[in-house]
């Protein structure tokens, strides 16, 4: 017999059906033993007039049975498919659970809970609000692919493994490469300037990125994917902050489209679709706003986590918008490959957007021009022999450009309110896990 989901149970009243799932608990009751079996679209409860009692919570199971309408005093409105059950004829114990480890239903209370939590992830990972957390990493992927394919990018895939770090800075993990050192890839970043080089003109990438940040904080990471994109011919971080915020509207309308009231009802969110243009604030002027809200300043030209969270409170506040762009950083926080301005050649054409008071993208117009480039590494105190590779794409032909990664990981954080990054991506890593 062919496989019927939950969510499709609704319409078949009066037929027999097979279906398949965990089972999310099992009572009993005289003779008649009541499962409520759980797979990907939902869950029903299954009646059935006989013992199963070598069912144990969270076993794998198959149950063939007619679908009934139950009472109307017995429906579960809390419930999807609450308004229905199937009267078990026949059923299967495909694979028994043994004692859980962690109950699926119940929340961690302390990190201690937590960290147990992450050691049986796939077991976590069965709520059916966790399920509905990769449903919208799906359709969010899917709609970021199909804007960028839409619009005349190009995917590319670029090497993980470098001769040379892909960004100033100590924050690389380091890794044997037979007779020498190779470099984990922080970003796809000199490989997108050199499809620029190739005139590929708009390119994207999808893909793993890490960064050896000793920091165990709720927003980071020690691998992630990565959303990047570059674009050829342009002489503004204002036009990448413009197709940026294209993008975002475009990829959250889709979510909002196929899960915004699944979100509602699940995980009680209420998605909005951001306003364009977002607002967009300097560095400097972001300064100003947090001396004046009493917020003390920790980096000079950056933001730290308090400010970011302020500032991201202070522009929904003035703006009533959960996004925001800061521009113009100071050369010393940023990479020696971001442009500098003509008039002011101590901050860069650079910026990064914030969303519910956390940075989740990085952008700027690069220095194309080689001369420019080189002296900007040896300001940087770059080794110019380690990052030849990269340097000799600006020697025969650069067409301006700039672009912007992307953490996803974040995005998906903030836009489902989730406590931690751990909860947006499948498997965490940090300083201190490497498993599952």
């Amino acid at each position: 017999m062919e496989r019927t989901y939950v969510n499709q149970l609704t319409d078949r009243v009066g037929e027999l059906v097979r279906i398949v799932g965990f089972a999310e608990n099992q009572r009993e009751m005289g003779k008649i033993t009541f499962v409520d079996l759980r797979d990907i679209t939902g869950k029903v409860q299954c009646v059935g007039y006989q013992l199963m009692n070598d069912v144990t919570m969270e076993s794998v199971i198959e149950i063939i049975g007619e679908v009934k309408q139950r009472p109307e005093k017995m429906i579960n409105a809390q419930v999807q498919n609450g308004s229905i059950e199937i009267e078990v004829q026949e059923y299967k114990l495909l694979s028994k659970a043994e004692g859980l480890p962690i109950m699926v239903n119940a929340k961690a209370s302390n990190e201690a809970e937590v960290d147990v939590r992450l050691d049986y992830r796939w077991i976590e990972l069965r709520k059916p609000e966790k399920l509905l957390i990769f449903k919208v990493w799906t359709e969010l992927e899917r709609a970021f692919m199909e804007y960028w394919t839409s619009n005349g990018y190009i995917e590319i895939h670029s090497p993980k493994l470098l001769g040379a770090p892909s960004e100033s800075g100590a924050e690389v993990f380091e890794v044997n490469y037979f007779d020498r050192t190779a470099y984990l890839a922080q970003s796809p970043q000199f490989y997108k300037q050199m499809a620029m080089a190739a005139g590929f003109e708009k390119v994207f990438e999808i893909g793993s990125v890490f960064r050896a940040e000793n920091s165990n904080t709720i927003r980071h990471t020690t691998e992630f994917t990565g959303y990047d994109a570059e674009i050829s011919y342009i002489d503004s971080h204002y036009q990448i902050m413009e197709e940026e915020e294209k993008m975002l509207v475009f990829a959250l309308t889709k979510v909002q489209e196929k899960y915004g009231e699944e979100i509602k009802r699940v995980l009680g969110v209420e998605l909005n679709i951001p306003a364009v243009p977002f607002p967009k604030i300097t560095m400097a002027q972001a300064k100003e706003v947090l001396d004046k809200l009493g917020i003390k300043s920790e980096k000079g030209g950056d933001l730290s986590s308090e400010e970011e969270r302020e500032l991201g409170n202070y522009v929904k506040k003035e703006f009533n918008h959960d996004f925001v762009f800061v521009t113009d950083y100071p050369i010393d926080v940023r990479p020696f490959y971001h442009m500098r301005h003509e008039d002011n050649p101590n901050l860069t054409k650079s910026f990064d957007l914030m969303y519910k008071g956390l940075e989740i993208t990085t952008g700027a117009i690069r220095e194309h021009r080689y001369d420019i480039l080189v002296k900007q590494a040896k300001e940087k105190g770059m080794n110019l022999e380690n990052i030849q590779f990269y340097l000799d794409f600006f020697r025969y032909g650069m067409p301006p450009h700039g672009g912007l990664g992307m953490g996803p990981s974040r995005l998906v954080m903030k836009l489902l309110n989730l406590e931690s990054i751990r909860e947006a991506m499948f498997l965490f890593r940090n300083p201190r896990r490497l498993n599952p």
